[in-house]
Parts: C-alpha cells; sequence; structure tokens
C-alpha cells in the first residue's frame, strides 16, 4: 500500500476508535470481569499470528475451554470439505458459557482494539491468521500471501458473510478484493460500511450477506481500471 493509503486509513482507524471508546471500552471491561468471575483466569487468548511481515501474540477473549487450543488446531483438526481456514463450529463443547455469548454478538476479537489504537493492526482488513493455517492454505492456494496486502484487521469482508456461509474459495476472493481495492482506491467509506454492517450483523439486525452482496459493496463504486486489477489479481488464484 502507498504512503497516502496507509496515512488515510491510519486516520480513520482512529478517528473512529476513540469516537466509540464510550462504547466499546465498557464492553471490554464487562467482558473481561465475566470471564474473570464465571470461568476464572486467564481471561484472555494469545493466538500467535501474523501481523504485517512478522508473527505476533494477538489477544483476543478466552471463550474456550482452558488448553482448547491443544484440542483445536490446524495438526489436530483434519482437513474436510476442502476447508483450511480454521473454524470451530459455534454449538462445540470447547466454549464456556460465557464465551458461548462473547461469539455470538461477535465481541472475541474487542481487545485487539489496542493493537488497533498501537497501529499494529487496522480496523478493518482481512482477519490475521495463525502461521500453521497459512501454510496449510499455501498447499492449495498459492497466492494466498495476496491477502496480506493491506494491515490485519478487527473485521474485514469475509466476516460480512460468516465463517459457517463461507468456502475457502470463497473468503479469499473477496479478500483479495479488497486488498486491490484498498490498495488502489481506498475508500473509507468503504472501510466505514464494513465496520457498521460488522456490527448490524453481530446485533442481528440485519442477516449477513451473501458472498455477491459483498463483492458488490466493495466493487459498486470503482472505476474500471480497479475491476481489472481485481480480476487479475484473482485469475486462477488456485493451484
Amino acid at each position: 500500500m502507498g504512503v497516502s493509503v496507509l496515512v488515510s486509513k491510519r486516520k480513520f482507524d482512529i478517528v473512529v476508535s476513540l469516537l466509540t471508546s464510550v462504547l466499546w471500552v465498557p464492553v471490554l471491561l464487562a467482558g473481561a470481569l465475566a470471564i474473570a468471575i464465571r470461568e476464572g483466569r486467564p481471561v484472555f487468548y494469545f493466538s500467535r499470528r501474523k501481523i504485517g511481515a512478522e508473527i505476533k501474540s494477538v489477544p483476543k477473549f478466552r471463550t474456550m475451554v482452558r488448553d482448547a487450543e491443544k484440542l483445536c488446531n490446524r495438526e489436530t483438526v483434519p482437513i474436510s470439505n476442502n476447508i483450511r481456514f480454521l473454524n470451530t463450529p459455534t454449538d462445540s463443547p470447547l466454549y464456556t458459557p460465557v464465551g458461548r455469548v462473547i461469539e455470538r454478538f461477535a465481541l472475541t476479537e474487542l481487545p485487539q482494539l489496542l493493537l488497533v489504537l498501537k497501529n499494529e493492526m487496522s480496523l478493518v482488513g482481512n482477519r490475521p491468521l495463525p502461521e500453521n493455517v497459512i501454510d496449510s492454505l499455501k498447499e492449495h492456494y498459492p497466492k494466498v500471501n495476496a491477502r496480506f496486502d493491506t494491515p490485519a484487521g478487527l473485521t474485514g469482508p469475509a466476516q460480512l458473510v460468516g465463517r459457517e456461509k463461507i468456502t475457502d474459495s470463497e473468503r479469499l476472493e473477496i479478500e483479495i478484493t479488497y486488498c486491490q481495492i484498498a490498495s488502489r482506491h481506498y475508500s473509507s467509506l468503504l472501510d466505514f460500511k464494513i465496520l457498521l454492517y460488522t456490527v448490524l450483523i453481530s446485533l442481528r439486525v440485519i442477516p449477513a450477506m451473501t458472498v455477491n452482496e459483498v463483492k458488490w459493496l466493495m466493487l459498486h463504486d470503482v472505476n474500471a481500471d480497479v475491476v481489472e486489477s481485481v480480476n487479475n489479481s484473482l485469475g486462477s488464484f488456485e493451484s
């Protein structure tokens, strides 16, 4: 991404994060307190994920039983139906009672707002992934690194569809599309829409979107050159 684009994206992140802090700070504290009282420590789970060119510890609320990562990770969960992104079903017994509520309202990643304020993540972008999931994806999608061309985000276009309603190929397609658009035609309005729709979908105010609806959301107001760039980037990204 160009410097001007990164600066514009950073301004959006700072302004929105600060303006909404009266909402997310109390929720962050309430979530941490609920886990501490009902489930005990640790309150947060730290996952090693790729952010930019580095692998960093990314915090999230602990929504599962202790040591869940030993039972549910890319090494222990076999690939089925060609799904390489590691998605734990929301009805899994690994979730704690409080964790299930946090997952229900898509608050699991809320602690990562601290990384947004530190300029290590963005509000909107493709989710950071564990290294072993990336390695698994590369076996079938050699161009998977194209989804990392913009800063990792708290939420992104794939979250508008939902992890249980999207295939790996569809997810990578809309994630790479977002990267191309953000790099060549950055729009804070698009980031705002993705952020707003994430909240509305999480609260069940509106239903989850389809893959085609997300594509339209991202592409309907960009020029032909950007659309052509997107199509070129998507061309046979599978092996």
